[in-house]
C-alpha cells in the first residue's frame, strides 16, 4: 500500500491533513504587499495572546546586522519600500541578500524588526490600516487554525519573500553556526508505542541530538527526504544541508506507530507526534504525522 494521508487516516482516524495550510498559503501570496505585511503583524499580535515567539540567537543574528542597521538609517517611506519589495520579491541589493538567508535567519530579522517598530526605529504599519476584504477573511482563517498550522503558514509566508533565488548567479545559501551535537549523556531516548524499530529511533534521536552526522548515514547515497509542503530532497549531501539549516534545536515528541509491509518487499513505519521548533514557547508542539 503506498504512503498516503488518507492511507494514514485509515491507521490513525484521528489525524488531520494540513489542507487548510497550503490552501492558505495560496491566498496570501495573492495579496498586495501592502495586506501581506499588515497581515503579518497582525496574525503575530493576535497569536501573541497565546504563542511566546523565542528571541533569535545572538550568533546566527550577526549575519542580518548589516542588513537592519541599514534599515535603521532610512527615513520610514524608504523602510516601508524596503518591506515591501520583500513582499513583492523585487530585484533589489537588500532582496538579494535576503534570499539568500535560511527560513530561520528570515524568521529572525522579521522578529527583530517587530521590536524596532515598538520602539520607533522601524515604520509600523500605518495607524488605522484597514486589511482588504480578502486579507481579513486570511486573517480570520489563520487565527482559527490550531497553533503549529499557524506557525507554519506565517513562517512560509516570510520564507518565501525576497528575490527569486533561482535567478541568482553563484548563489551561495547563508546560514547560522551549526550547533555541536548533544553529549551521550545528556540524550532522551524516544519511545514509541507500536513501534520498536532501530532505523526510526535512531532518526529521532540523533536530530533531537542536532547530530547530523549520525543522522545523514541512515540514508542512502540516493536517499530521499519529504518536508512538508515542499519539494522531495534528493541525495545525501542535499539531505544533510537541509538538516544543518532548517532543523537545528528541533525536538521530536513521537506518539505512537505501525509498521507494515508492503507489497515489493520494504516495511511502512507510520507514526503520529509532536514536533517543537526553538521559534515557539515549549507549550506549543506542532502535531505531525
Amino acid at each position: 500500500m503506498p504512503f498516503t494521508i488518507d492511507a494514514a487516516r485509515n491507521i490513525f482516524p484521528d489525524t488531520l491533513a494540513a489542507d487548510a495550510v497550503p490552501a492558505t498559503i495560496a491566498r496570501f501570496s495573492q495579496l498586495s504587499a501592502e495586506d501581506q505585511l499588515a497581515l503579518i503583524w497582525f496574525a503575530y499580535l493576535e497569536m501573541g495572546k497565546t504563542i511566546t515567539v523565542a528571541a533569535p540567537g545572538v550568533a546566527s543574528m550577526q549575519l542580518a546586522e548589516r542588513t537592519i542597521k541599514d534599515m535603521c538609517e532610512m527615513t520610514p517611506l524608504a523602510q516601508s519600500q524596503v518591506m515591501c519589495d520583500l513582499a513583492n520579491r523585487a530585484d533589489t541589493p537588500i532582496s538579494r541578500t535576503y534570499a539568500t538567508w535560511t527560513p530561520n535567519l528570515k524568521l529572525g530579522f522579521w522578529y527583530e524588526l517587530g521590536k524596532l517598530m515598538e520602539q520607533g526605529k522601524i515604520a509600523p504599519i500605518p495607524k488605522g490600516y484597514k486589511l482588504s476584504a480578502n486579507a481579513n477573511a486570511i486573517l480570520v482563517t489563520i487565527i482559527g487554525l490550531d497553533p503549529g498550522q499557524q506557525i507554519t503558514v506565517l513562517r512560509n509566508a516570510v520564507v518565501d519573500m525576497g528575490y527569486d533565488i533561482n535567478k541568482i548567479s553563484g548563489f551561495q545559501r547563508v546560514s547560522g553556526p551549526v550547533v555541536p551535537p548533544k553529549e551521550i549523556s545528556q540524550r532522551t531516548l524516544v519511545k514509541i508505542e507500536g513501534v520498536d524499530n532501530p532505523t526510526i529511533n535512531s532518526y529521532m534521536n540523533n536530530l533531537n541530538a542536532n547530530d547530523f552526522e549520525a543522522l545523514i548515514k541512515l540514508f542512502t547515497p540516493d536517499g530521499a527526504l519529504q518536508p512538508p509542503f515542499r519539494r522531495p530532497i534528493v541525495g545525501q549531501q542535499a539531505v544533510l544541508q537541509f538538516f544543518r539549516e532548517e532543523c537545528q534545536n528541533l525536538k521530536l515528541i513521537p506518539e505512537r506507530g505501525v509498521a507494515e509491509p508492503t507489497d515489493d518487499g520494504f516495511t511502512q513505519i507510520k507514526i503520529t507526534g509532536k514536533c517543537q521548533t526553538p521559534w515557539f514557547g515549549g507549550n506549543v508542539g506542532m502535531n505531525i504525522a
